[in-house]
């Protein structure tokens, strides 16, 4: 009975999250500061509740560490009207993500300090003003600060004190109670910075704005400028490359993270760019046909199945090539990943349609 509850109990804590990060696009700061919570949590419940062992989850926490931020990013495709705050979260992003798989490779702790997470409370820090602003209001140098603000003054002593001192807070509180109140006084310096950030903002509106707008599951393509209509017909554009990227660089992380993994960073890359460009086709070849995906579930239910069947085939010949793969682990990520990309997909054309306008003044190529 007590292996039942535990597994019912560790079932429980990864399905949710898995689950509540797909909340992010529709109601960004609720979602997001739930995954975070549950990623601070989840090994604290498992340690108070079950009696399993928690060595073969450490790769999985963080794999899906990187799995809710990719979500968060894909969630400012479809909701940031703010053009240059989304710019600059796509930067802090992708740093980050560069800076993990570097550090997944040579595990430098300090590479991390380098490398901080300011983009998750960039993006809190959007979604927060959103609450009681149009975010229009940011000009580029309060975006500029803030992002400045929150790397310096939250983020490295965060990541030294989590990734280089290791340092527990809760020990080091019962260490000594008086420390708890060093914290009370910087939570209110970086409250008063956030006021002299945020003091000439126009009025607020009433109320809370927590959801973001709703869209439809297949929504109408506005007219689009011919340049942007060219680019999106070729099998290989920016939107494709950056995909590969993406997904490049979350497939070396999950294979420096998972057991099993026997195929090197250029291969993996490789394979990657071969996934992308099958799934880039299919869409492709669906469109001329004069055919769209229906909705988000259909998408991801077809791309699911063309990828499996990709692993399949190169679980079948990697073994002739000196490589291996854990099936289990690569079907399982093979579908977040599968999920980032229909994602991506779609809130990405959202975007391109939202901003396409602002991107034309600016001389934005997609």
């Amino acid at each position: 009975m007590t292996e039942t509850t535990d597994l019912l109990i560790f079932w429980a804590v990864v399905m949710a999250r898995f689950l509540i990060p797909l909340t992010i696009p529709r109601y960004p700061l609720p979602g997001v500061l739930a995954s975070l919570i549950l990623d601070m949590v989840d090994q604290t419940i498992f340690q108070l509740f079950t009696d399993l062992p928690l060595e073969g989850y450490q790769g999985y926490d963080k794999a899906l560490d990187i799995y809710y931020l990719s979500i968060t990013y894909l969630s400012t495709l479809r909701n940031w009207s703010n053009l240059y705050a989304f710019k600059l979260d796509r930067f802090l992003f992708y740093y980050r993500l560069v800076g993990v798989a570097i550090f997944e490779i040579v595990h430098l702790r300090y590479l991390l300090l380098i490398f901080p997470n300011t983009f998750e409370y960039f993006f809190i820090f959007y979604e927060a003003v959103r609450l009681k602003w149009d975010p229009k209001v940011l000009t580029k140098s309060k975006l500029i600060a803030a992002a400045a603000l929150i790397w310096v003054f939250v983020k490295i002593p965060q990541e030294y004190w989590i990734h280089v001192a290791q340092m527990d807070t809760t020990d080091w509180i019962r260490a000594n109670p008086s420390n708890a109140l060093i914290l009370v006084a910087y939570a209110a310096f970086l409250l008063a910075m956030a006021w002299l950030l945020l003091r000439d903002l126009p009025p607020a509106r009433k109320g809370l704005e927590f959801a973001a707008l709703p869209v439809a599951a297949a929504p109408v393509v506005a007219p689009l400028p011919e340049a942007i209509k060219k680019e999106r017909e070729r099998l290989i554009n920016k939107q494709v490359l950056e995909k590969i990227a993406l997904i490049s660089l979350l497939t070396i992380i999950f294979a420096q993270i998972l057991p099993g993994v026997r195929a090197n960073n250029i291969q993996l890359s490789i394979a990657v760019a071969i996934i992308i460009i099958i799934n880039t086709a299919l869409s492709h070849w669906l469109a001329r046909h004069g055919r769209h995906w229906s909705s988000i579930v259909r998408e991801f239910i077809v791309m699911s199945l063309v990828n499996t069947g990709i692993v399949l085939l190169l679980d079948f010949f990697s073994p002739r090539y000196e490589g291996s793969i854990d099936l289990g682990n690569t079907l399982f990520f093979i579908l977040l990943l599968t999920l980032i990309v229909t994602l991506y997909d779609r809130y990405w054309q959202l975007h391109i349609n939202n901003n396409s306008k602002n991107a034309s003044k600016e001389g934005e190529n997609y």
